[in-house]
């Protein structure tokens, strides 16, 4: 690289200097900076120097003249990982961009991304940010573009690619990473033949910017030069497109999957030929929607026996057999479950033990959507995710697939239906664990779970989360005690304000008529609450001492911008 390039790249620059070099020179001003000290409160008792901006610049500024949000994410710090200040200085900064754009006073908002998603030092404050990020960043599309950046770097991984789904535009470089899993996750939890982390070149070509952009996960590919991003961004302001969000788009992407065999390893070039096809409208072989069943292989999971016991049904997706969903009254009110079991016999390999894979995400947006646009002019039917999902499916053709949309499709789903007025209930019946639980489950009004011991949240298995801290089980576990977000148990959950309630006196394995009724009471209880307040995710964070830093972040943030 010459020296001039080191001038005017972006991917060399650290968060703060990125989001000067964003704004219009010398318009930079920034919100909550290091001077500041609001250091995440987790961290030191866990050994770890925290930073005093946490690792996420927010700035106000002018974009062509124009006010805009620049907000970076350092790298250099925790891997650019999200937890609970850094998280709500990112929702903080979008959710006070809605709220001017709502009362007609513009605002650009930018996302600088460079972040390996969630924070596993402080696991569920991580996993709470992200789904509140992701519920202001699809209420703000609506009033303007959302950008985002992925330069370089590490790239934009874990929860926070679900979240780079959502945007209006995204602009990467031929260096910037897109995935899910990381590829050094995939290998660790599906084997080397799933996908060698070391192989860099089937690395980018799998989820590397150019291969995003020209199979439509990302719109714009520039190169690491600052006036070349400056530029895409202007673009998208002045000329905003009218296409809908790719995690709306519902029905292109199942296109994409049926045409996809899941026996065969596609290569990327491959890929790219199939998506080439299907952009331009031509016709695409179908493959079958599952397969028969083999060897009379079954699987019963805690959530198809609550789902059966709640809505009295099994009844199936046409197509994902791995999804259940059904409409039932509750009281007097409408309401459609919804449910991921596991399929022994799914087209994916890498998601038939109840995972949230390629095919579930967006099979469970197109059953929210239905509901929601049946009901478009008239009473809103509640929906009930009941949740039991032990992770999201890791492997080679999930990423090249695009998972992190999949998953972006049913929490735009979610957060769509909660925003036009839909009561929207999880009751958490088993496992509820990172990205998988982010798509079904987080972008609730209300959260309801079993007090059972095998009820847990998490971003992370401890094995998977051992492993990469590079510390041992028992050392995971002493350090809940003093950060309870990092501990697995819902009551520990609870402490961090997300919960509406802890249902006791159940059998969470084989639920009786008395259960079942028990539990549909506390959720016609949920709904009802709903129905009393706000549609969105505030009272996670202003009902509960378990969240005091977001609180803090947030009215710091409002008294500067």
């Amino acid at each position: 690289m010459t020296l001039n390039n080191l001038k005017t790249s972006l991917v060399e620059l650290d968060a703060r200097s990125r989001a000067k070099a964003i704004l219009d020179e010398g318009t930079f001003r920034e919100l909550l900076g290091p001077f500041e000290q609001l250091e995440s409160p987790h961290l030191a008792a866990q050994g770890i120097v925290p930073q005093s901006d946490d690792g996420v610049v927010v700035a106000k500024g002018y974009i062509k003249g124009e006010p805009a949000v620049i907000i970076s994410i350092e790298g250099d710090f925790q891997g650019g990982g999200i937890g609970e200040v850094s998280g709500a200085k990112i929702a903080g900064a979008l959710e006070l961009a809605l709220r001017d754009n709502k009362n007609g006073i513009p605002v650009r908002p930018i996302l600088i991304f460079d972040t390996g998603g969630v924070r596993l030092q402080e696991a569920n404050y991580g996993l709470l940010a992200i789904a509140e990020i992701g519920s202001a960043i699809i209420e703000l599309r609506n009033y303007t573009p959302v950008v985002g950046l992925i330069p370089g770097k590490i790239g934009s991984f874990g929860g926070m690619s679900i979240t780079a789904g959502l945007f209006s535009k995204l602009i990467m470089t031929r260096e910037a990473r897109l995935a899910l899993n990381g590829p050094e996750v995939i290998e660790q939890e599906a084997g080397l033949e799933e996908f060698d982390s070391q192989n860099r070149q089937q690395v980018w070509q799998t989820i590397g910017g150019e291969q995003r952009v020209v199979t439509g996960l990302a719109d714009m590919l520039v190169e690491d030069d600052i006036p070349s991003m400056k530029e895409a961004i202007h673009a998208v302001f002045d000329k905003p497109e009218t296409e809908k969000p790719r995690s709306t788009q519902v029905a292109r992407y199942q296109t994409l999957l049926k045409a996809t065999d899941p026996s065969y390893k596609m290569q990327p070039i491959e890929m790219r030929e199939l998506w080439k096809q299907i952009a331009e409208g031509k016709p695409v072989q179908q493959t079958s929607a599952f397969h028969e069943p083999k060897n009379g292989e079954t699987s019963y999971s805690r959530g198809q026996r609550w789902f059966e016991a709640l809505a009295g049904t099994s009844s199936k997706h046409a197509e994902v057999q791995s999804i259940l969903w059904t409409d039932k009254g509750i009281g007097g009110d409408r309401a459609r479950f919804i449910a991921v079991i596991p399929n022994p016999n799914s087209r994916f390999p890498r998601a038939r033990n109840g995972e949230v894979g390629l095919e579930e995400g967006w099979a469970i947006a197109e059953c929210v959507r239905e509901a929601v646009e049946e009901d478009r002019h008239g009473e809103k039917r509640a929906i009930v995710a009941i949740v039991d999902v032990p992770s999201q499916a890791y492997g080679y053709r999930e990423e090249l697939l695009g998972i992190h949309l999949s998953c972006a499709a049913a929490v735009d789903a979610y957060a769509t239906a909660r925003q036009a007025g839909h009561p929207v209930i999880s009751l958490i019946v088993g496992k509820a664990i990172s990205g998988a639980f982010l798509a079904h489950g987080m972008q609730a009004n209300r959260i309801l779970a079993l007090n059972d011991e095998a009820v847990n949240v998490h971003v992370m298995s401890k094995q998977s989360a051992a492993r990469i801290t590079r510390r041992s089980i028992e050392e995971l576990e002493k350090a809940t005690e003093k950060v309870p977000a990092m501990a697995y148990d819902i009551h520990s959950f609870a402490t961090l304000g997300a919960l509406f309630g802890i249902i006791d006196g159940v059998d969470a394995n084989t639920p009786t008529k008395e259960d079942s009724d028990n539990v549909m009471e506390r959720i016609h209880e949920a709904i009802r609450d709903v129905k009393s307040g706000s549609t969105g995710l505030e009272h996670r964070f202003t009902q509960n001492d378990g969240r005091r830093a977001s609180i803090l972040v947030r009215k710091r943030l409002e008294e500067q911008w």
